[in-house]
Formats: C-alpha cells, sequence, structure tokens
C-alpha cells in the first residue's frame, strides 16, 4: 500500500475572493504543481486526487485550489457564466501561484501548471506572465481559448488529447504550433475527454512525471 498523501487544507485570497484547495508536499518535493480545473470540476474530484496522487508517489508536490467560491460555482453551474471566463481564471491561477510563494516548503520548488479543459486555457495565460514556471501541461485542453497568449508562453508544454477526442485535437495542434518554448502534443489511443477509459488516466499521469521529470531544474538532480 502506497504512503497517505501528506495533504492539508488551504485557502488563500485572489481580490475580494476567498479561495480553497488543497496542497500536498512530499518530502523531499522536487517541484510543486498548480492545478487548474476545467469547469464542472474541482480540487475533490477523483480525477484530480488519483493525478496528484501519482505526482506525489513521484516526489512532486501539488496545490489542487478550487478556481471559483461556492457562490460562483453555484451560479455557473446555473449558467455556465464563468466556464469561458479565462481572463478571471487565470488571475485565479496567478493567485494560487502566489499563495504557493508564502508556504515554507514550498517557496523554493520549481513551478509548473497542470491544466484540464478550459483550465488549461487559464494555466497557459497565467504562465505567460510568469517567467519562472518551467512546465505546463493540458490534459484534454482548450488552448484555443488562450491563442493570444500562446506566443509568450516559454515554459516547456505537454499537450495531452485523448485519441477519440476528435474535436479537440486539431485545436491542440494549432496551439502546438503558436507556442514559443518546447512543446510537444501526446495523443492517448482511445481515451475520450475525461480520459475515462481503463488506463488512460494512468497513462496522463506517466506523460505528466515524465515531463515534468525532464523540465523542471531541480527534477532531475
Amino acid at each position: 500500500m502506497p504512503a497517505p498523501m501528506n495533504e492539508r487544507e488551504v485557502s488563500f485570497l485572489s481580490g475580494g475572493a476567498t479561495l480553497h484547495g488543497l496542497l500536498s508536499i512530499p518530502a523531499g518535493a522536487k517541484g510543486i504543481v498548480v492545478f487548474a480545473h476545467g469547469s464542472g470540476s474541482n480540487s475533490r474530484s477523483s480525477r484530480n486526487a488519483d493525478t496528484a496522487r501519482m505526482l506525489y508517489d513521484a516526489g512532486f508536490a501539488s496545490l489542487r485550489a478550487d478556481l471559483l467560491t461556492a457562490e460562483e460555482t453555484s451560479l455557473n453551474e446555473r449558467t455556465g457564466q464563468f466556464r469561458f471566463d479565462v481572463a478571471l481564471l487565470s488571475e485565479r491561477v496567478l493567485a494560487a501561484t502566489a499563495f504557493v510563494g508564502t508556504v515554507t516548503e514550498a517557496q523554493m520548488l520549481p513551478l509548473a501548471y497542470y491544466g484540464a479543459s478550459t483550465g488549461a486555457a487559464a494555466a497557459l495565460t497565467a504562465a505567460a506572465k510568469r517567467r519562472d514556471v518551467y512546465a505546463v501541461v493540458s490534459r484534454g485542453g482548450r488552448p484555443d481559448l488562450a491563442l493570444s497568449c500562446l506566443p509568450d508562453v516559454r515554459a516547456a508544454t505537454l499537450l495531452i488529447v485523448g485519441g477519440a477526442d476528435v474535436p479537440i485535437i486539431p485545436l491542440n495542434e494549432e496551439a502546438r504550433g503558436l507556442l514559443a518554448g518546447e512543446k510537444e502534443l501526446a495523443i492517448v489511443p482511445g481515451a475520450t475527454h475525461l480520459f475515462e477509459e481503463p488506463g488512460a488516466l494512468e497513462t496522463v499521469g506517466r506523460l505528466t512525471v515524465d515531463w515534468l521529470t525532464r523540465h523542471l531544474p531541480q527534477a532531475s538532480g
């Protein structure tokens, strides 16, 4: 049995909003990954928890931050108001990143972003504004919602798409061409948008760990 994650609930401010999340820091962490969830997901979703677990076992800390308040989440579920508000979501990703800088155990760790669906656009937009983000991983992402920012993203970016997520593949191919830094498109055969097929999310986890190990400066030790 794997050891339990050292995980704790945290809160931080973004403008006038108080946001919450789950912070996991393994002993001797190699880096820290700030999650940007897509619409309809949150810090406690099983997919995000499973990915955080894989990162933890590989020696990477993570902050799974909820980028919307409870009230905003409720409104979004009814109206979809914040679903494509990449500007707001990217501000929240930057606030989460700033919070990480206040955590003693995480202050010196190299930074990476992990974004899913519309959260990937928020992560890429935030990465374009911070030169200290070394890597970005997009899972089933919508980088087309951040096209104007992509030429400013210097972080090494891995775009992971399901082979059966047909409409999303060309959007990611276009994004790959616009990214300024090292970039790669990985297609997981047979996987749909949520990577619910057996073994699909594990493949995403392996690809993510490999990418971070290659591109975070302290990861290769």
